[in-house]
């Protein structure tokens, strides 16, 4: 199996936002140790925390006892180890969003064609702008806001449909209005950043925002 082949880790929400490690040994440990294969610096993250074995069908995600715990799509890893898929999100602690990508889902597969727009690999939960990948990664929040005006292009998206997509029932309850602007001009900023002169994300006053791809 080549370095090409194997599958990844992405951080999407932490403070190594966008950090990558390939999945390219039988077994990874991560934690806050400096002896994890996947060291994550955060007080919440235990020093050996949880710990992924590559077996002859897949790739199997266990905790190590940690303290806080691990999660897979919101989902407890307890005492049985958890089959990992494309697009698993995993939790570590509660502090730190991985993304796990499959081998399978290393290629995008849904670019528009080369240098035109706005895309997505949904699998992998990468961007583009133009055929070039936002580098370091999209926050989740940013991913699924960004995931969600693709599949609405064109057509007006209402704040009320943003909350419930992009953040969690517990978190929902919190959203302003002002957190909602941030995020979206966060989001701007990174497409803005490769094509400053297309206006993607168009704000629809007293409705909500339209993307407008190229």
């Amino acid at each position: 199996m080549g370095r090409e082949d194997m599958p990844m880790l992405i951080v999407y929400e932490g403070e190594q936002e966008g950090h990558r490690w390939l999945v390219d040994q039988d077994l990874i440990t991560v934690g806050r140790g400096s002896d994890c294969e996947v060291i994550i610096a955060e007080r919440q993250v235990s020093r050996h925390h949880a710990q992924i074995d590559r077996r002859a069908d897949g790739y199997y995600l266990r905790d190590l006892g940690s303290k806080n715990g691990t999660y897979v799509n919101g989902q407890e890893v307890k005492s049985q180890p958890i089959h990992l898929r494309d697009g698993d999100e995993i939790q570590i602690a509660l502090a730190v969003k991985l993304g796990f990508v499959g081998a399978d889902a290393t290629v995008p597969l849904e670019l528009n064609g080369p240098n035109k727009g706005l895309a997505i690999d949904k699998a992998a939960k990468r961007a583009f702008v133009g055929g070039h990948e936002l580098t370091p990664a999209l926050s989740l929040a940013q991913y699924r806001l960004l995931e969600l005006l693709l599949d609405n292009v064109g057509t007006v998206v209402s704040r009320d449909e943003i909350v419930r997509i992009v953040w969690s029932e517990e978190e929902s309850l919190g959203i302003s209005e002002q957190a909602i602007d941030a995020l979206v001009r966060r989001l701007r900023d990174r497409i803005s950043a490769i094509d400053p002169k297309h206006k993607y994300i168009i704000t629809v006053r007293g409705h909500g925002f339209r993307l407008e791809n190229r």
